[in-house]
Formats: C-alpha cells, structure tokens, sequence
C-alpha cells in the first residue's frame, strides 16, 4: 500500500524499481558518520561499505521526484532489519577496519531484541536525505508504518538524549519516553551525549 501526498509517495523498499541501496546508503552514512567515524570519516566511503546491509522488506522509503527523501525501518522484533557482511565491510573499510565493524557492529545493529509486549513493532533507522530536511519525511513515513502495520504499540530505542529534533519529532506524533540508558561518563564526556531513551508509542 502506497501513501501520497503533494510531495511523497511512501512504498515499502523492495517495491520500487529505484536504486534504493545507493540512494539508502547515502542517507544513512550521512546520519551516521559520526558514530561510525573510526572506521572512516569518509561519507561515500560509509555509504558504500553499508549499502548491502539493508533487508529491503523491512524498510519503507518516501520517494519525491524519482529520489529517497527518506527512510525508516519497522520490524516485529523478532526479524533484524539490517544484516551486516564482513566481506562487504572489508571490500570497503580495509581488512582491519573491516573486521572490526563486523564483530563490534554486528552486537550492535544485530543484538537480539529486548522483551515486550506481545504485537510489539519497532521503528529503526529513521533518516532524511539533506535536501528534504525540514518536509514532514520522517513524520510521514511513520504515520504511514503506523496506519498500514498491524502493530498495537511501537518503539523507538535509543535516541541520543542531544537529538532534540528527532525527541520533539516523536512526541509530536504521539511516542513517550518510557526509559533512558545512561552512558558511561568517558564516552559521554567525548561526545556530548548522556543518555538514550527509548520511547513507546500505543495504538488507541
């Protein structure tokens, strides 16, 4: 099922015949890049390394002009929506930079999923290319999952406590906070950032 409006149609990834790895991955190093700066600080470097990693029927895509505005995931907390090759990472970020990403990344993108309630959606990866910032993308797309997934409840783990925007964005369409993950002070001290929250929203 598709969602239009005066600038957006919003298709899940794999029902689209645009390149929408590259287009993907751009968006994704672009949102990213910092956390991932060690292993390069490089964005088309970050985009190519990650481009096979997304399992495309997880993931909706808001498409204007022939271009991905923006992306979002939503899984059933089982599945991943995300699978990292080491092959891939390696082909890009160079053999030891490479195989560090797949051990260290894996935990992280690939970890099982914590307990929840029964009928649980989680929303992932939420991202706007540049040139879209400021549209209503993300807001769209996840109004979208919300209406056409068969989920009671969703939940968004850890946003970065810094990430004001994206907070006031998820709160504006009805998400709370239900918990927060205090980071370890050496790395809050490095990057600014104290806590991640996770937030639920619930179907009325």
């Amino acid at each position: 099922m598709q969602l239009k409006n005066d600038k957006f149609t919003i298709v899940k990834a794999n029902k689209t015949e645009l390149n929408v790895r590259k287009q993907m991955a751009e968006i994704f190093a672009d949102g990213f890049t910092q956390w991932l700066g060690y292993f390069s600080k490089d964005k088309n470097t970050i985009a190519k390394a990650f481009a096979h990693m997304f399992i495309l029927d997880q993931f909706y895509v808001a498409i204007a002009n022939g271009e991905i505005a923006g992306v979002v995931a939503c899984t059933d907390r089982k599945s991943h929506s995300v699978r990292l090759n080491i092959k891939e990472l390696r082909k890009h970020l160079g053999f030891f930079k490479g195989s560090m990403a797949g051990v260290f990344l894996k935990k992280e993108f690939e970890a099982p999923y914590e307990s929840s309630p029964s009928n649980t959606g989680s929303i992932e990866f939420v991202g706007t290319a540049q040139k879209f910032r400021g549209q209503g993308v993300a807001s769209q797309t996840i109004q979208h999952i919300i209406e056409n997934t068969p989920y009671d409840d969703y939940v968004i783990d850890e946003v970065a406590d810094t990430n004001i925007p994206a907070i006031r964005l998820y709160e504006k369409l009805g998400f709370e906070e239900y918990k927060r993950k205090p980071i370890p002070e050496r790395i809050a001290k490095k990057n600014g950032i104290n806590n991640l929250l996770s937030l639920k929203y619930m179907k009325k």
